[in-house]
């Protein structure tokens, strides 16, 4: 038999009533085959489990995939090369405020002359779409593997912009009220012409679609958390 830590964030996490548990699985398990164990031993997921992404030792996994031995597993659903040695890069997963100044000191290089930054804030008023208000947000990450993932991206970001100089990926977890900056992407460069603008965008839009971060909104009326609609792909 093989013992397997499994790992639930967000809904999943309060679905099966616990954060982390141990199962023994048999040798050659599939994705598939655990998802089904998982159904016997908290009801809860039952209806749930067929949407989870599945995570083994921080790397995305398929039904088809083969679990190793003693090997990590993390359950949750969907989300909302290069030369990182030598050029600044700051990625990170921290429940620490975030410090525009002290972010773009850290990733320029006496050749910078252009930063861009996108940031994203907590909203109070929803007009569009499900008109609402939001009273505070509640971030989760899986901390390990979303930085792992914010690694990926800016490898990315310099495949398709290689002028681009520092990038900069933070992510808030933790309760955060209204007007609060809850994420920051930067991306610097010796000129605004060097599609700065460009990478910046494609790094939220990708940090949403493979790095594993939830929200819970929190209403007048209730709270849920905000799942994503993007489904990873072998090789995300």
């Amino acid at each position: 038999m093989n013992t397997v830590t499994v790992l639930f964030f967000a809904a999943f996490k309060e679905q099966a009533g616990c954060k982390k548990t141990a199962l023994e699985i048999p040798d050659y398990t599939r994705v598939v085959e655990l998802k089904s164990l998982l159904m016997e031993r908290f009801p809860g997921l039952r209806d749930a489990l067929d949407s989870a992404l599945v995570s083994v030792n921080q790397e995305y996994a398929f039904n088809d995939d083969l679990i190793p031995l003693e090997a990590e597993v993390a359950i949750f659903p969907p989300v909302s090369g290069g030369n990182l040695d030598k050029l600044p890069t700051l990625l990170l997963v921290t429940a620490d405020p975030l410090d525009l100044d002290d972010l773009v000191a850290q990733i320029i290089l006496p050749s910078t002359g252009a930063v861009c930054v996108f940031t994203g804030i907590v909203r109070e008023i929803t007009r569009r779409g499900d008109p609402h208000e939001t009273l505070y947000l509640e971030y989760e990450a899986y901390k390990p593997m979303a930085e792992a993932k914010m690694f990926q991206v800016a490898e990315e970001i310099r495949s398709r912009w290689p002028e681009v100089e520092g990038i900069a990926i933070l992510q808030r977890i933790g309760k955060l009220n209204p007007g609060r900056p809850t994420v920051l992407i930067a991306c610097s460069a010796a000129h605004r012409d060097t599609g700065i603008f460009e990478a910046s965008r494609y790094g939220i839009d990708r940090l949403k679609e493979i790095v594993p971060v939830w929200k819970k909104e929190v209403r007048p009326g209730g709270k849920t958390w905000v799942e994503g609609e993007y489904i990873p792909t072998r090789g995300d």
